[in-house]
């Protein structure tokens, strides 16, 4: 499975859900990046097979409604949809 790391200060297990083509998750991204958080994303339209049955299982935990992107911190918070100022209260920044 391709998850990919993305160094930065260390705000606990943040994990990206995302589409390759989705302009919202590219906006999240970007996001994080000018946060300077360390984080991991997924892109779940390039998985196949089991992969994308495990990924997309995992996150219909989160989001039932399977939608992008969808932000997971912690084993607490999740973030559904591009919202900057939710996004930041729950890193704390």
């Amino acid at each position: 499975m391709n998850i990919e790391q993305v160094k930065g200060e260390n705000k606990g297990n943040i994990l990206l859900y995302a589409l390759s083509t989705c302009g919202w998750c590219r906006k999240t991204k970007e996001l994080l990046d000018e946060l300077g958080v360390a984080y991991s994303f997924v892109y779940v339209d390039q998985l196949i097979g089991k992969d994308k049955d495990e990924v997309v299982g995992v996150l219909k935990k989160w989001n039932p409604r399977c939608s992008f992107p969808t932000l997971v911190i912690g084993d607490k918070t999740c973030v559904v949809g591009y919202s900057e100022d939710e996004i930041k209260e729950a890193l704390g920044v």
